[in-house]
C-alpha cells in the first residue's frame, strides 16, 4: 500500500542559512577571521569527515606514498636486486612490500642508498599503519543515535490551545533510555540601542523526557502567553528567520554511551491546521503495529476542529 502523497501548503519564498545543520560535521554558515590551520586539527576532521572522504584520503595517501618511494629508488639506479633497471613498476611495487613489511623475498636492497630507504620507508609504514588503525577504530566506534525527525512540523489545536508538534523515531531496533528533547527558537531581536540579537528563547516542552525511547516520540510545545511564539501566524513567520532548534540526547542500551542527534525547523517547514497521519495500526488480528511509511505525512484540519480552536 502506498502512503498517500501530501504536499503542505506553499510559503513565500525566504532565503535562509540555518544555525544547526542536521548534518554532523557540517556547518554553512560563513564565518570569516578564522585563523586558517589546515594542519592543526586534521584528526578531528578526518573524524567528522564521511567514510567515502577518509577511505579516498587514505587511498590516496597510500598511493602518494609509494609513488614517492619509488622515485627515490629510480633516482639510485640499479639499487634493488632482481629488478630490471630504470622500471618504476618495479620500484613502485617493491615499495609496497617495503610499506606494508611483507618482503616476498623476491626483489631485495642492493646497495647502501636502497637499503636507508628501506629503513625509513619501513619506519613510515609502522607509524602510518597505527596511525590509519586508531583514525578507523575511533571513527567506527562512535557513538551515534539512528533517529528520525519528521521533515515537518505542524501547529494545531491540542485541547483548544494551539500546540506546535513533531515526530522522533528510533530507527534501530533497540532503546535509548533517558532520553530528554530539548526545543529553543532562535530569533532576532532589535535592542532599544537599535542593535539587532540573535538570541535563543527555551520552549517548555509538554514532555521532555523518556524512560524509554524505543518506536516514537511526538514532542509537543503549548503556544500560550508564556510561550516565544505566541501571538505569531503563519503570514508573521513567514518572511522571519526564526528557526526552532531540537535537540536530543540519551544513552544507548547497546552500547552503554551517550548518543544524540539534533535537528531544526524553518517557517516553510511548519505546517499551520494541520496534523500527523496516524502511524499506529492494527492488522486482521487486532495486533498492533508501526507504519513508519507515514511518518512524515501530514494532512489539513477540518474547517470546524480550525473553528472550534
Amino acid at each position: 500500500m502506498t502512503p498517500p502523497a501530501h504536499t503542505p501548503p506553499n510559503l513565500p519564498p525566504v532565503r535562509r542559512i540555518r544555525i544547526i545543520q542536521r548534518e554532523a560535521g557540517s556547518r554553512r554558515t560563513p564565518m570569516l577571521g578564522l585563523a586558517r590551520r589546515p594542519l592543526s586539527d586534521v584528526y578531528h576532521f578526518l573524524l567528522t569527515v564521511p567514510w567515502s572522504q577518509l577511505m579516498l584520503f587514505v587511498i590516496l595517501l597510500y598511493v602518494a606514498l609509494n609513488t614517492l618511494f619509488a622515485f627515490l629508488y629510480l633516482a639510485g639506479g640499479d639499487c634493488i636486486q632482481n629488478a630490471e633497471p630504470g622500471s618504476f613498476t618495479d620500484c613502485f611495487f617493491f615499495s609496497v612490500q617495503t610499506l606494508a613489511t611483507i618482503g616476498y623475498g623476491v626483489m631485495a636492497p642492493r646497495t647502501l642508498w636502497a637499503h636507508w630507504l628501506v629503513t625509513i620507508e619501513a619506519f613510515i609504514g609502522m607509524l602510518t599503519v597505527a596511525m590509519v588503525t586508531g583514525l578507523m577504530f575511533s571513527k567506527f566506534s562512535r557513538p551515534t543515535a539512528r533517529v528520525e525527525f519528521s521533515k515537518f512540523a505542524i501547529v494545531a489545536p491540542r485541547n483548544g490551545v494551539p500546540t506546535l508538534m513533531f515526530r522522533m523515531s528510533n530507527q534501530r531496533a533497540n532503546q535509548i533510555v533517558e532520553a530528554r528533547v530539548q526545543v529553543a527558537v532562535a530569533m532576532s531581536e532589535r535592542t532599544l540601542e537599535g542593535e539587532t540579537m540573535r538570541r535563543f528563547f527555551d520552549l517548555q516542552m509538554v514532555r521532555h523526557q523518556n524512560i524509554i525511547f524505543a518506536l516514537s516520540w511526538t514532542a509537543m510545545h503549548v503556544i500560550d502567553e508564556t510561550s516565544p511564539l505566541f501571538g505569531h501566524t503563519e503570514e508573521s513567520l513567514a518572511n522571519t528567520d526564526i528557526e526552532v532548534v531540537v535537540s536530543l540526547v540519551g544513552m544507548d542500551e547497546t552500547m552503554s554511551q551517550t548518543v544524540h542527534a539534533r535537528w531544526s525547523y524553518v517557517p516553510p517547514e511548519i505546517c499551520w491546521n494541520h496534523r500527523f497521519v496516524d502511524i499506529i495500526r492494527s492488522n486482521e488480528k487486532g495486533e498492533r503495529y508501526i507504519d513508519l511509511r507515514y511518518f512524515n505525512e501530514v494532512e489539513p484540519l477540518s474547517a470546524s476542529v480550525v473553528g472550534d480552536a
